[in-house]
């Protein structure tokens, strides 16, 4: 099979993925809102799917591992997730909306860590760039985005559920699309000392790589549960509302293109910290200001806050675990740094949104600080080499 029909079967299942994921990032708070959901409620809601999220991460990725590979269990909860679409349409008490979060939140966290899984492997065995790769779904992620932005302009916000529904009714196909199962075995001449779970929670620089891309991540907490009702409350229209999200991915496109040749100059902590410094800079403008001229400036950053720190995340799991424990070094990633991290980082907003409104962007100054120190302490305890396995150093 060609390489361009390899990358284009890869991608698919991503494309879909992330058009349902820029509708809902961009304007799920909107949908929320408009059946009668508080600020608080909406943190609260955010907190409670992240937190289901980290379980469902852990368990679904467990279940994928005893069954030889991911395929099966995402078209499972493709279809699932279809259903738990459909049941939103019908919630309209906060206690209802709540029910179906949970179980969505279950169905639809563990697809991306599995095929992050699937991206990272297939791509290193046919040759491919996996930023390149990982790319169409950022263009996707625009895609969705725009639709839903034009929806809820025109058709008012019950679009927004309609618009992700169009894409997450292709997840199961789509996954059909990718390989059966991941090889199991290491190559010849690279085999390295098998590792429970327990002995990469025990290592000091594991920890510290999860707290700093797991607070990186966090800081977007504001931005994700009320960046577009602030944007809409100082009166940008909708259509321009989801420019802006589609700018920031745009330009995310753009620094994954040249991530390769990024990596290669600053190293792994470099394209973190690149991410947590960028962070500093976007939050605390980001409380002061909702002129369209620098939110256009302040968006183009996502292609640091969170491109750069996701491109530093996958190398660092490729260079400090051996080849048998990247997935299960992705799983903890996403359940843990990510998942529990964001989860309490999602409450909090909501508190601090309710009480202060658009200076709760300055709370997620103080995460990407935190973060920042974490990384700091990183780099001096980690130089490139394998953490648990056989120790081959590498350049960090």
């Amino acid at each position: 099979m060609s390489k361009w029909l390899t990358g284009a079967r890869l991608a698919a299942y991503g494309g879909a993925y992330f058009f349902a994921a820029g509708a809902f990032m961009s304007y799920w708070p909107v949908w929320l809102r408009d059946r009668g959901v508080s600020d608080t409620e909406i943190g609260t809601l955010f907190m409670s799917r992240q937190i289901i999220s980290v379980i469902a991460t852990l368990s679904v990725g467990w279940v994928a591992h005893r069954l030889g590979g991911p395929r099966g269990v995402m078209v499972g909860l493709g279809l699932g997730g279809v259903v738990m679409v459909g049941a939103y349409d019908f919630s309209y008490s906060f206690f209802a909306i709540f029910v179906v979060t949970m179980i969505w939140g279950f169905m639809w966290s563990p697809p991306m860590p599995l095929y992050d899984g699937v991206l990272v492997t297939e791509t290193k065995k046919h040759g491919l760039d996996y930023a390149r790769v990982r790319m169409w779904s950022s263009v996707a992620f625009i895609g969705g985005t725009f639709v839903a932005g034009i929806a809820v302009d025109r058709y008012g916000p019950p679009w927004v559920l309609y618009v992700g529904l169009a894409s997450i009714v292709l997840l199961a196909p789509f996954a059909l699309l990718l390989p059966a199962a991941q090889a199991r075995a290491p190559a010849a001449g690279h085999t390295h000392a098998a590792f429970k779970v327990g002995d990469l929670l025990r290592k000091p620089a594991f920890l510290l790589f999860l707290a700093a891309t797991g607070l990186c991540s966090a800081s977007h907490s504001v931005l994700y549960s009320f960046g577009t009702l602030t944007w809409r409350g100082a009166g940008i229209d909708d259509v321009t509302i989801s420019a802006l999200w589609a700018e920031s991915v745009a330009i995310e496109i753009v620094l994954m293109l040249f991530g390769g040749w990024l990596l290669s100059r600053i190293g792994v902590c470099g394209l973190i910290g690149l991410g947590l410094a960028a962070g500093l800079v976007r939050w605390t403008a980001m409380a002061f200001t909702t002129e369209l001229w620098a939110l256009v400036l302040l968006q183009a950053l996502h292609s640091c806050t969170f491109a750069a720190t996701h491109l530093g995340a996958m190398a660092f799991l490729q260079r400090a675990l051996p080849a048998n424990g990247v997935a299960i070094g992705q799983s903890l990633y996403y359940a843990l740094g990510t998942g529990a991290t964001q989860a309490l980082i999602y409450q909090f907003s909501g508190l601090l949104y309710a009480e202060v409104g658009q200076l709760a962007f300055l709370g997620m100054t103080a995460v990407s600080a935190v973060g920042l120190c974490a990384l700091l302490l990183l780099s001096r305890l980690w130089k490139g080499e394998l953490l648990v396995g056989a120790s081959v150093p590498r350049s960090a």
